[in-house]
């Protein structure tokens, strides 16, 4: 009898191994969903470099649980580096909001010299699952043509409009959004 037990443990354990893992999904930012602004825009900018908290800068999604505690979700990953994918969201919003198409990532540009270079340090990328994203960035517009660099900071939180990661990284691409019109305010400031 003890023996049968044994085994029937021993086959239990056997068969919960060979259950499939948990599966890993893979999130990707998105650019503001508006139309472009009009007007045929020729001028040329490049985005980047993009530098993000290093507490962020992981595969794994970063959230916060307490005031000082967060938690690595190791199945819930960016689709490519953070600071990539901020990056890439900020040039297409860019393109949206100041109507042209030249505008690429700075690893990306094919450019020598951009009309306008957008350096970008996010100082905080907080999230909280089901309430709120925070985004802070300091960023810097640099004319190629000189004159003084345009400097700015972006403070945006952005409520969460559900309880699972995919309402989490929407809020994060609306927070940027938000970043990107403030950046674009400044390349068209006289």
């Amino acid at each position: 009898m003890r023996l049968a037990r044994t085994v029937a443990s021993l086959t239990l354990l056997a068969l919960a191994a060979c259950g499939s893992p948990p599966k890993e999904r893979y999130y990707t930012l998105s650019a503001a969903a508006s139309a472009p602004a009009s007007g045929g825009s020729t001028i040329s900018i490049a985005v980047g470099p993009v530098t993000v908290p290093e507490m962020v800068d992981q595969p794994q999604m970063v959230v916060q649980v307490a005031a000082n505690q967060v938690t690595m979700y190791e199945f819930q990953r960016w689709a490519s580096p953070l600071k990539s994918e901020i990056a890439r969201v900020i040039a297409a919003n860019l393109a949206q909001e100041l109507g042209t198409a030249r505008v690429w990532t700075y690893a990306q540009t094919t450019l020598a010299n951009p009309d306008y270079q957008v350096l970008v340090d996010v100082q905080r990328f907080d999230s909280v699952l089901g309430e709120a994203v925070t985004i802070d960035a300091l960023w810097t517009v640099r004319p190629a043509a000189g004159g003084a660099p345009r400097t700015g900071r972006s403070s945006v939180r952005e409520a969460v409009s559900g309880t699972g990661f995919d309402a989490l990284v929407a809020a994060h691409s609306r927070a940027l959004a938000a970043v990107s019109r403030d950046i674009a305010g400044a390349i068209r400031a006289p």
